[in-house]
């Protein structure tokens, strides 16, 4: 096995240079490549199919919830951006514009979206009049440019593929309450489809979305101790509807500011996934999001029967599983490398004896055991394996984000910890924004999110040491 390892071109250790790893496993596993445009990637078909299979996921699960798709234009007029101040000043740093259409200077420039609040807003205050068009439940599927200044392949490009939702609602409460259960559905996703544990948490007003009244994320923890923002759902209440004049007349006709929420999440994603389930042979994917779940591999294809029984049980296995099967002339130590690196869950080997026993072998890339099973049973053991090779992610992940999840006091505490134990700290904060710039610019650290389920690690600020209001977790991040 030691010699078919070679035929697939080796990856970086991860614990030797984990940015270097990431980048091989994203190539050699055909996940994304880059592009002549600086910054921008292109996404190759096994990278696609994961996306996609992202998509439909979550596009079922809001759906559920009543939300409908919609499109919005490419491009923002510039006065449009502006009529939400604090909006345009944080985007400010990363749009791109666009001042010539063919010939002609544009009279008016045009934004390349980061983000739709101002369509949305523009085509609310259009179409919104009683409290009969209530409630709005919009998203869309798109991409989306900001203009950023180092990038790395699904984590941080130029441009990338997100879903946006945006709803309008009544009431502050109405808007609270789609704010939380989006979120809820993104930790929900993120844990029981990618299996990947997630904290859920508020922003602090400095990482709060620009405009917003609220932002909730749910933050993960990769395998080399780095944060993730994985999701995240905002709460906008009146800021955006007031300046866009977005009213409706309520059922005692007096006009009324609608209340708005805004979430999304991204292609990011599926950096996570590499990064949380990944190892020294490249990709892991949990069985419920990848594309291929098994792959039959025949083996001593020349021999009479193998091609039409890998065929056969491929065939068997299509009405309960995703599958495929590789009847290509490569031979099967290369196959085997092959669909380590690209992550697929189960792998099916069979050959003459198998046959004559009426049997296969079944190997989980998770943790490599190899399992000989009878044909008779085929599918009912085969769903098994995947649902215990899912469910050992998830727990693979949890005991990770245990293991490296620390708490500390004072700041000689937090520093230590981050230099010598990289992952999530929790630790007390007064809620001034002052010390949560100090930790920063020590330290690197940022706040990650005050989790929704509290703790009282000691009642003084780890940094400035006045009596705390939150604990809060913090962590060096992607």
């Amino acid at each position: 096995m030691a010699d078919d390892k070679k035929l697939v071109t080796a990856i970086t250790d991860m614990e030797v240079d984990f940015p270097q790893w990431y980048t091989d496993v994203v190539k050699k596993a055909e996940l994304a490549d880059y592009s002549s445009v600086k910054g921008c990637m292109i996404i190759e078909p096994y990278g696609f199919a994961l996306w996609e299979n992202i998509q439909k996921q979550l596009d079922e699960r809001f759906k559920e919830t009543g939300v409908e798709n919609v499109y919005m234009p490419m491009f923002i007029p510039e006065s449009l951006l502006q009529k939400e101040k604090d909006h345009v000043e944080g985007f400010a740093p990363e749009v791109a514009w666009v001042t010539q259409g063919g010939d002609n200077k544009l009279q008016e420039r045009l934004v390349v979206r980061p983000t739709s609040e101002t369509l949305f807003c523009d085509h609310y205050h259009n179409v919104i009049h009683s409290y009969r068009d209530l409630p709005k439940l919009y998203n869309q599927w798109c991409s989306v440019v900001r203009w950023e200044k180092t990038t790395r392949p699904f984590l941080r490009t130029t441009e990338f593929l997100w879903q946006e939702g945006h709803t309008a609602h009544a009431t502050a409460e109405e808007s609270y309450e789609k704010t939380i259960q989006m979120l809820n559905i993104y930790a929900d996703f993120c844990e029981n489809v990618l299996a990947i544990p997630v904290i859920k948490g508020e922003k602090t007003e400095k990482e709060r979305f620009a405009g917003a009244k609220n932002t909730y994320t749910i933050e993960s923890l990769m395998h080399d101790g780095k944060a993730l923002q994985s999701g995240t759902s905002h709460n906008f209440d009146d800021l955006f509807s007031k300046p866009f004049e977005i009213q409706y007349t309520d059922k005692d006709n007096q006009l009324q500011y609608v209340h708005q929420t805004s979430w999304g999440l991204s292609t990011r994603i599926i950096g996570a996934i590499i990064m949380v389930h990944g190892d020294n042979s490249g990709l892991v994917l949990p069985p419920r999001i990848a594309p291929t779940q098994v792959m039959v591999i025949p083996i001593a294809m020349q021999k009479e029967g193998v091609i039409e029984k890998a065929q056969e049980l491929t065939e068997r296995l299509k009405k309960v599983v995703r599958v495929k099967n590789d009847l290509t002339d490569k031979n099967p130590g290369w196959k085997f490398s092959e669909y380590e690196m690209k992550g697929v869950p189960l792998r099916l080997e069979i050959g003459p004896k198998d046959i004559e026993k009426n049997q296969c072998v079944l190997v989980r890339r998770d943790t490599g055991e190899k399992t000989f099973v009878s044909l008779d049973n085929l599918e009912e053991s085969v769903t098994k394996l995947l649902d215990d090779i899912q469910n050992n992610l998830y727990n693979k992940a949890l005991e990770n984000r245990k293991n490296k999840t620390y708490t500390a006091i004072n700041m000689d505490e937090f520093s230590k910890i981050l230099d010598e134990h990289p992952g999530f700290i929790k630790a007390m904060w007064c809620g001034d924004q002052a010390c949560e710039d100090k930790i920063k610019e020590l330290t690197s650290a940022t706040s990650r999110c005050i989790p929704f389920e509290q703790e009282e690690i000691s009642d003084t600020c780890v940094c400035c040491g006045k009596k705390a209001k939150h604990m809060v977790i913090w962590g060096r991040a992607y």
